[in-house]
């Protein structure tokens, strides 16, 4: 016997969604969106509400440029020999500027813990929002403050011989904000973890610092030691480094790793990733008190 067309069509053609099941997964996501923009706001404002932070984000960065960089210019010159090639305050500086970001990021994340104190974090986690929306709000707030903080750097570039007209705004943009991210979210896990604030800039600073060491930002990839080159070339923060370098100088840029631009965002875009996923799976557990 021939099946029913009613059969038929409903082999053919799966079951519709229940109304009810869409406006559900709706309302959940305009409540994770709520989330991911109150914490995302949150943490904008308490920034520009602290006059001292912005003193510092800008005064701190300035004299550790100028410090390192007039002291290494006599003997540093990228390229060619000495009194030529490029000197150390341009080869330092986009080094500099993912240093801005990268303190942004663990000062910032440091909130996760104060936060805890406070009660905040716990009424966070009792609404409606995900834990995801809660990491992407908190990496977002803490990216945003980072980007504003290297924005303020980058109005020197001229003085280190970057010319505003020649830089690549949109590669710019985008390796700080992926690197921003993927700062912000292992900040946000390590201070999930911990419960102290000392304990928390300790494991930041054995963390963090030497990435950016060794991602190019002080010095080139050395071709006399493979061991080191190779540590330099397996760390993430150095293609983020390198990306930088190539918005500010161009694609044959000073210190910039071998390949292209796309390369860098490409490794920059799986370290935010991976970065963004450990923060979710260290958020599924209960923070301490």
């Amino acid at each position: 016997m021939r099946a029913p067309d009613a059969v038929l069509a409903g082999l053919a053609r799966p079951a519709a969604e229940p109304a009810s099941h869409r406006l559900s997964r709706l309302r959940s996501f305009n409540l994770d969106l709520a989330t991911v923009r109150v914490l995302w706001w949150r943490d904008l404002v308490r920034f520009f509400r602290q006059p001292s932070r912005l003193v510092g984000a800008l005064g701190q960065p300035i004299i550790f440029w100028l410090v390192i960089g007039s002291g290494m210019s006599g003997t540093f010159h990228y390229g060619a020999g000495a009194g030529t090639g490029t000197g150390y305050l341009a080869f330092f500086y986009p080094g500099v500027v993912v240093m801005v970001v990268l303190f942004a990021a663990i000062f910032t994340t440091l909130s996760v813990i104060e936060d805890r104190h406070r009660g905040f974090l716990q009424s966070v986690l009792a609404g409606p929002g995900s834990r995801l929306a809660v990491v992407l709000g908190k990496a977002l707030g803490s990216a945003s403050v980072a980007l504003s903080q290297a924005a303020l750097f980058l109005a020197l570039a001229p003085a280190a011989g970057f010319r505003f007209r020649a830089v690549s705004w949109p590669l710019l943009g985008a390796a700080l904000l992926l690197v921003a991210l993927a700062l912000a979210a292992i900040g946000f896990a390590v201070a999930w973890a911990v419960d102290s604030p000392q304990g928390y800039h300790a494991i930041q600073m054995t963390l963090l610092v030497p990435l950016w060491v060794l991602s190019g930002a002080m010095f080139p990839v050395p071709s006399d030691r493979p061991g080191l080159a190779l540590l330099m070339r397996l760390d993430p923060v150095s293609y983020a480094v390198s990306a930088v370098r190539r918005a500010l100088a161009g694609p044959g840029a000073p210190g910039a790793l071998p390949g292209s631009a796309g390369r860098d965002l490409l490794v920059s875009t799986t370290f935010a990733a991976f970065a963004l996923l450990l923060a979710v799976l260290a958020s599924r557990r209960a923070p301490r008190p």
